[in-house]
């Protein structure tokens, strides 16, 4: 991103933050791959939503089964919809590629946020998942189908997204002590979202 997409797409999710939350609304069409993801955990577990956004509608569904849910967005003004949603949550303002809890956690999810970053910047992210996940941990993420850029629009305005080969996810999960358990290539049942699913050794 040399033109610093990144503060860009920060600045765009900022700026519409409840814009984009009501249109994001309640529905979970993610909820077969939040079933999958929760079987992998332990009752009562601590998770760490990376993009949590509002916390709608994955946060939500997430604690709705017992589970602790911290999250973590670049954007304080979705941080506040956050803490509105989730006033007994733990939440952080941070950037994901500089994030450094100081703490691990029993699943990790980067649901369409991890996506927004440029490749090398995707590429430096494992090491900070395998940072913040005990053993068995479960990370869900969705990416592209391929390698390669793509503009959307956001409010009319561009947003950046990328993807690694899926051959390179599957490296880079196992040299950070990830195991795939399932990944799916635009899954028509989940709105045609590129997903997976690793656990961690």
């Amino acid at each position: 991103m040399a033109d610093d997409s990144s503060q860009t797409i920060i600045d765009l999710y900022r700026r519409h933050a409840q814009t984009w939350t009501t249109a994001r609304g309640k529905t979970l069409m993610e909820g077969a791959w939040i079933e999958r993801f929760a079987a992998l955990l332990r009752p009562n577990a601590r998770l760490l939503d990376i993009g949590c956004g509002s916390g709608e509608p994955i946060a939500r569904a997430l604690s709705g089964l017992g589970h602790a849910v911290t999250g973590v967005d670049s954007s304080p003004e979705m941080i506040a919809l956050f803490r509105a949603n989730f006033p007994e949550a733990a939440s952080h303002v941070a950037d994901m590629r500089r994030l450094k809890l100081g703490t691990t956690f029993d699943g990790i999810v980067a649901w369409d946020s991890f996506f927004h970053l440029a490749p090398d910047d995707q590429r430096a992210m494992f090491p900070i998942f395998r940072d913040h996940a005990v053993s068995g941990a479960p990370l869900m993420f969705t990416s592209g189908p391929s390698f390669g850029e793509a503009i959307g629009t956001l409010e009319g305005e561009p947003l950046y997204h990328a993807s690694l080969d899926p051959q390179e996810y599957r490296q880079l999960l196992d040299q950070n002590d990830f195991d795939v358990v399932d990944h799916v290539r635009e899954d028509p049942a989940c709105g045609n979202h590129t997903i997976w699913l690793a656990r961690r050794r």
